[in-house]
């Protein structure tokens, strides 16, 4: 495998397209104060949570409906002007940044929540719409929607980028949960992709086509979803371990004997102690597994023994259970503030994400070999990790002020996908290609299927308008 073309964790060096002021001033006639050009707000709108800067886009046009989201495609397409969609900000690899300029489409008001079928087991949303909002306004149904990325995402975003997270062990990702959407393609025509059936044979599958595919073949104006029926009974537990080996050890014992957990999320050391500062909880900082377990009493708490005689095989030691939401939300704040506390622990820090995802009879391999690297190199990192798919994420920890730090952590990034790739393994498991990736995309998919993707990007949007500079160069 090649090392990566930017080793400095530096944007590639790509031209600025010149955005025509006619095209600014089609948008103000459109959209009046709802297409704005002021620098805070083009900044805003030019910024995600990866260490990667660009210029801000040339303007940031508020949309209210498809139909607007078709207006602004339709003018850039024949201003030939970069169209970039922004859901909330979340990113983690550069995917709304605008690297050649162009018009930033914030889709943060189509935020309704449009139709609940809950017989069928579907909902269909907005793209604005958050996870959290999803959820609160179905609770009344008795169903929810499982995927939890961490970040409160929006669903067009974690459908754009196929993000997963901590339940994905046992309810999959959102390929598995997008049944159908609307699009808007480089044209500026909306097209509807799949139906609320559970299944289809008629032609393409042009809706997984659009999942994943991170803003560059058009932009998700609607989402039909699977949901799921609330457990009749959840429990969490907390476990530590004497070693991350034995937490890993402990996971693939239970993935492996079968047992239906719902998640199984590590946390090491390091962001233990960095969690407990931020939260002023008081975890035991020794490396940990949260898990928590879904279905009737009786089964979960067949579940959860099983797992805590498998954890005492390992070492594991004071199991800490929680039944009551208060109790289980209590227990998560560790993995979901694990990121800002991270960053807090090192201020004026940026953090550079790993996304590795690998068999899960190879995680341990993995894991541990590149655990001792970090170890050895100096850099201040965090460890977590969606174990329970073989999914995990180092944060290495940078000062912007000093050069070999980024110079470091991309030689860490570079060995551990070189090391999942050879374990059979993939570079990205949730949070997508956008910039940081690019080259190991081809690394792990090989010339010629990254010309396969090259050809379809070209069909689909001839002028190249559709976020570009994400998942490959052309």
């Amino acid at each position: 495998m090649n090392a990566p073309a930017h080793p400095e964790h530096l944007l590639p060096q790509v031209a600025q397209r010149d955005v025509p002021q006619a095209l600014i001033d089609a948008l103000r006639q459109r959209f009046a104060e709802r297409c704005s050009t002021a620098l805070v707000v083009r900044e805003q709108h030019g910024r995600d949570e990866s260490s990667f800067a660009a210029p801000p886009p040339a303007a940031v046009v508020f949309a209210e409906s498809t139909a607007d989201v078709s207006a602004v495609v339709a003018l850039a397409s024949e201003y030939r002007a970069p169209v970039i969609p922004f859901g909330v900000g979340s990113s983690l690899e550069g995917h709304l940044l605008a690297v050649q300029g162009g018009i930033s489409i914030d889709l943060g008001r189509m935020n309704k929540v449009l139709s609940i079928n809950a017989e069928d087991l579907t909902v269909t949303v907005q793209p604005g719409v958050t996870r959290k909002q999803l959820n609160d306004e179905i609770k009344s149904t008795g169903l929810f929607f499982p995927i939890d990325p961490g970040a409160d995402a929006s669903i067009g975003g974690m459908s754009a980028t196929r993000a997963s997270g901590t339940n994905a062990v046992r309810y999959g990702t959102m390929r598995e949960n997008v049944l159908a959407l609307e699009v808007v393609t480089a044209s500026g025509e909306v097209i509807r992709t799949g139906t609320r059936a559970r299944k289809s044979a008629a032609g393409y599958d042009l809706t997984r086509l659009m999942v994943g595919s991170e803003g560059t073949l058009g932009v998700i104006t609607e989402i039909t979803l699977r949901i799921y029926p609330l457990p009749e009974a959840v429990t969490a537990a907390v476990c530590s371990f004497p070693s991350i080996e034995a937490a890993v050890r402990t996971t693939i014992q239970v993935i492996q004997i079968g047992i239906p957990i719902a998640r199984v999320e590590l946390i090491d050391v390091n962001s233990v102690r960095m969690v407990n500062r931020y939260a002023k909880l008081g975890l035991r900082e020794e490396p940990m597994l949260l898990m928590e377990f879904h279905g009737s009493p009786n089964g979960v708490k067949e579940q959860a023994e099983a797992v805590q005689e498998i954890a005492s095989d390992h070492g594991g030691k004071a199991f800490e259970w929680a039944s009551t939401p208060e109790e289980r939300t209590r227990l998560w704040t560790a993995r979901h503030n694990a990121y800002f506390a991270a960053i807090q622990s090192r201020p004026g820090c940026r953090a550079i994400s790993t996304d590795t995802c690998v068999p899960i009879s190879r995680l341990a391999d993995c894991l541990l070999d590149s655990v001792a690297e970090a170890d050895a190199s100096g850099i201040p990192y965090f460890l977590v990790g969606h174990v329970g798919d073989g999914n995990f994420h180092f944060g290495y920890l940078l000062d912007p002020d000093l050069p070999q730090e980024r110079v470091t952590a991309e030689k860490l990034n570079h060995q551990l996908v070189t090391r999942a790739l050879a374990l059979g393994g993939t570079c990205s498991g949730e949070h997508g290609i956008g910039l940081h990736k690019m080259d190991f995309l081809v690394s792990e998919a090989g010339d010629g299927a990254v010309e396969i993707m090259r050809t379809i990007k070209r069909a689909l949007d001839p002028h190249n308008i559709m976020n570009p500079g994400k998942v490959f160069t052309l």
